[in-house]
């Protein structure tokens, strides 16, 4: 449809929807900022509900709702998935589900604190996978934000570190979610987002289920169960994995994993306000080391040329149609 006839804008005079709408990247970075709040909302809704649903079970359910409700309502962006688009769904699906299992039964052998560390440490793989496989470049500001925000992480996370079964298992889930934030960073674009999307709930679904089944499924059995999981599902689920895989379609893979490090400063921010722990210094030494990550890869990272250049993406996606 043609807008209607008005007054012609001349080239140098920007019209008042270019002067308030925010950058993509902005939006983007702002976008994950919420996608990590909701998420650091769920930890202590998980350690309630999995103390009575097995892990793989709950995976299964929560993701496998998720994907039923996304392709429902996405049903014409799938449709519009090209082939290579869906092979690009499935590998990002199936890396996204191994982690989440690899993380979930590393957590039964190693302690909670230990366990969010090292799965942190995908802010330090992310970057160094990037330049070895992928050769990306990075700024120095996004080194600098990489190390305060690991710093921020063992200051929220670590109280004495022992290697065993259960941190290899979780450190090599922190590898898989590197691997599956630079494979969004590659790949995903705005147009196949919603698309990318609901492929990955799918594969995860299916990648749960099969770990599920050998002990039979376990469904929540209480009202307040069914609305935990039922929100974990679509708004920590669905409503998440979109708004990741949007984002990162204008984000580097380097500066969204960054980003991602502010959710177990809203985690801490929950577990006070809603689940009871006291506020503590370490608390706020940590969540000021991870904000200062934020606000070196945001706004001094502007001032470093290329810093926020976004990735072309394949020439093959550029002209996708929703």
């Amino acid at each position: 449809m043609s807008p209607p006839e008005g007054p012609a804008l001349s080239p140098s005079t920007p019209s008042a929807a270019s002067r308030t709408r925010l950058p993509a990247t902005r939006l983007a970075t702002l976008l994950l900022v919420s996608v990590t709040a909701v998420w650091g909302s769920t930890f202590f809704l998980i350690r309630d509900l999995v103390a009575h649903v097995p892990s793989a079970d709950f995976l299964a359910v929560r993701f496998a709702i998720a994907a039923v409700v996304m392709a429902v309502v996405f049903r014409r962006q799938v449709l519009a998935l090209r082939r290579r688009e869906l092979v690009v769904g499935l590998g990002l699906g199936v890396l996204y589900g191994l982690a989440q299992l690899l993380q979930t039964v590393g957590l039964e052998h190693t302690d909670a604190s230990v366990s969010g560390f090292v799965t942190g440490t995908y802010v330090v793989l992310t970057p160094v996978l990037g330049a070895v496989l992928l050769r990306d470049r990075l700024p120095g500001s996004t080194w600098l934000a990489v190390l305060l925000a690991t710093a921020g992480l063992a200051v929220l996370s670590l109280r004495g570190l022992s290697v065993g079964y259960g941190e290899a298992l979780t450190l090599g889930s922190a590898v898989l979610y590197a691997l599956h934030i630079l494979g969004l960073g590659r790949y995903s674009t705005a147009a196949a987002a919603t698309g990318l999307a609901t492929v990955q709930a799918f594969v995860i679904a299916v990648v749960a289920t099969i770990a599920a089944l050998p002990g039979g499924i376990t469904l929540p059995s209480t009202g307040g169960q069914w609305t935990s999981l039922l929100y974990m599902a679509l708004v920590a689920g669905a409503v998440a994995l979109w708004a990741q895989t949007w984002a990162q379609s204008h984000l580097p893979a380097a500066r969204a994993a960054i980003v991602m490090t502010m959710e177990p400063v809203f985690a801490a921010f929950f577990a006070v306000l809603f689940g009871g722990e006291s506020l503590t210094a370490r608390m706020l030494l940590g969540g000021g080391l991870v904000l200062a990550a934020m606000y070196v890869v945001e706004l001094l990272g502007r001032r470093t040329p290329g810093a926020t250049a976004e990735q072309d993406p394949p020439a093959e996606l550029l002209h996708h149609e929703v």
